[in-house]
Formats: structure tokens, C-alpha cells, sequence
């Protein structure tokens, strides 16, 4: 018999068995940076949208805003550097814009604050129907901002058939009197009317983010207050205030970048007369009726850069809440 040469006898190689070159080669994992983009391709055509919208109508904005250029006087346009941001901080009509402005944004945002806390307030207490009244509160909110100016301005404003010197009218009548007071709220008090419907409007918009605030409160810490004899006010002031602050200021910081930006109210309520006229509406004037693309231009590249001032000091205020939450 003739033995088989054992050097030359070598176990066959099985397909998935972990030996030979297939399992020599590591398995390669993608890498963080693939991974990341595999994330984010399906938000591009988002990411892409949202620049051609609201980036490239900036930037030439921006452009426009170094021009002279203004459609009753098509010969003169040219480029004037920054003259058209000097006549916006020069102009007196426009320096009047801003600090109606100022003043309109402040007691909106004020006022709102103070009745939205004391709703929340109410609403985090258990009643009967508070499910109702939450959801009537809110209403305002969701109107439309023009259907809101114009239900105020005819329907509560009006001095002939308007609800509130209707409700003089019966106040009067009770006493015996028939000579009642009919004042024109719009022509004696207009930015007071403006800022009337605005709070009207934003009030829901601050109870809904104080009263979340209010819902997230340490409830052993109030209770462990209350077994210590602290009453109500004292709880409201040592605890629950020092609790709403942030939110407190995210409500006015984010009620303020809505505000400045307000242009329905002031024109339907007023057309801007009477000292109403706030930077938005001063822009609209400025292109649509004066024609005058580079000073309304400029004045609109202010108001945003202001805008966006403030929206990164609600974003920081936001971050924080998130990592107070978190912790």
C-alpha cells in the first residue's frame, strides 16, 4: 500500500466557516461623518427650500439698501454706500416710528405678562370646567390678526353701534340718566386701541408658557412651605416667582419679536394716523406709496437685525430652560 503524503492533504475551504481571506478582511464601519450626513440627507430639500425663501429675498434687500433707488425717479439710481441707513437714523418721521415702536411693544408685552400670569394662575387650580375655560381663553390667539383688529375696531371701538358705549349707554340708562358719555376710542385714544386689541391677542400666547411653568413647580417644596406655616402670598413670592423667571422672560422676549413686527393692527385699526404709525408700518409707507426702495430696504435690514438680537437671547433662554429641565 503507498501512504498519501500528509503535506499535501489541506482541509477544503467552507464558505462562512472563519477562515481563509473572506475572514481576514475586517467588516468597515462608516464612519461618524457619513453617518451624520446620512442624517441630515432627507432635511436638505427642507434646508434648501427655506434659503431660497427667506435668505435670498435678505440678501438683496441688503443689496437694495447701498442703492438710490426709487421708482418715481428711475434716472437716478446708483449706489450710495450707507446714506440710505443715515436718513433712516436721521429722519424724524422714522425716529417717531421707533419709539412708537418701543412704546407700543413694552405696554403689550407688560400688560400681557400680568394677566397671562394671573390666568395661569387660575387655571392651575382643579375647578369645574376648567377644560372649557382653557380652551376660551386660547380662542383669542387663533383669530386671525386682521379678523381680531377688525372685530375690534367695529364691533368694541365703533362710537355708534360699538359694545362699549353700548355698555355706557345701559349703565347710564340704569342710573336714569339719558345724556351717557360716547367717546371716539379710536380717534381720542388710538395707540391705547392698538395696544387694547394687541393684548387681547398675546395674552393666551403668555398664559400657555406661564402656565407650563407652573406645571413643572416642585410640589414637595411647596407643600413642605405650607406644613411650615408659609401662606399663599408668601408661597407666590418665595417660590413661585423665583420658579416663573425664566419663564417670564422667554414669554416677554419671544412676545416682544412678534410685536415689533406688528403691522395689521396699526392698519386696519388706524391706516398709522394719530401717532400710531410703527416701524413696519413707516417700511410699508416708505415702499408703497413713496416709492422709495433703498430707505425702505435699509430701515427693514434694521428692524431685522434687531429682530434677530433678540430671538438669539430667546434662543439662550430657551437652552437654558432645556438644560434646567434636563438636570
Amino acid at each position: 500500500m503507498t501512504s498519501t503524503p500528509t503535506h499535501h492533504l489541506r482541509p477544503s475551504r467552507v464558505p462562512g466557516s472563519g477562515r481563509g481571506p473572506e475572514a481576514a478582511r475586517p467588516h468597515r464601519r462608516p464612519s461618524a461623518r457619513a453617518v451624520a450626513w446620512a442624517r441630515r440627507a432627507p432635511l436638505m430639500p427642507a434646508l434648501v427650500f427655506m434659503v431660497i425663501v427667506t435668505q435670498l429675498p435678505f440678501v438683496a434687500t441688503l443689496v437694495i439698501s447701498f442703492m438710490e433707488w426709487n421708482a418715481l425717479a428711475p434716472g437716478r439710481r446708483g449706489f450710495t454706500g450707507f446714506g440710505n441707513y443715515t436718513h433712516v437714523f436721521s429722519d424724524a418721521d422714522l425716529r417717531s416710528s421707533v419709539l412708537t415702536t418701543i412704546t407700543l411693544t413694552a405696554t403689550v408685552v407688560l400688560i400681557s405678562l400680568v394677566l397671562g400670569l394671573g390666568l395661569a394662575l387660575l387655571l392651575d387650580r382643579r375647578f369645574r370646567g376648567r377644560a372649557v375655560v382653557r380652551t376660551m381663553l386660547i380662542a383669542p390667539f387663533l383669530v386671525v390678526p386682521v379678523a381680531a383688529a377688525l372685530l375690534w375696531k367695529h364691533a368694541l371701538f365703533n362710537p355708534e353701534y360699538g359694545l362699549f358705549n353700548g355698555v355706557l349707554t345701559w349703565i347710564w340708562e340704569l342710573f336714569g340718566s339719558h345724556n351717557p358719555p360716547q367717546p371716539d376710542w379710536i380717534t381720542e385714544h388710538p395707540l391705547g386701541a392698538v395696544s387694547a386689541s394687541l393684548v387681547w391677542q398675546w395674552t393666551p400666547f403668555m398664559m400657555l408658557i406661564l402656565l407650563a411653568g407652573l406645571q413643572g413647580r416642585p410640589l414637595d417644596a411647596i407643600e413642605a412651605a405650607r406644613v411650615d406655616g408659609a401662606g399663599s402670598r408668601q408661597i407666590f413670592r418665595y417660590l413661585t416667582l423665583p420658579h416663573l423667571r425664566r419663564y417670564l422672560e422667554l414669554a416677554a422676549v419671544l412676545g416682544s419679536i412678534y410685536v415689533v413686527q406688528n403691522f395689521d393692527a396699526v392698519f386696519t385699526i388706524t391706516s398709522g394716523g394719530l401717532g400710531t404709525a410703527n416701524l413696519p408700518y413707516t417700511i410699508y409707507e416708505s415702499f408703497y406709496q413713496a416709492h422709495d426702495y433703498g430707505q425702505a430696504s435699509a430701515a427693514g435690514v434694521i428692524v431685522v437685525i434687531g429682530t434677530m438680537v433678540v430671538a438669539t437671547v430667546a434662543l439662550r433662554l430657551v437652552s437654558s430652560l432645556l438644560k434646567e429641565e434636563t438636570t
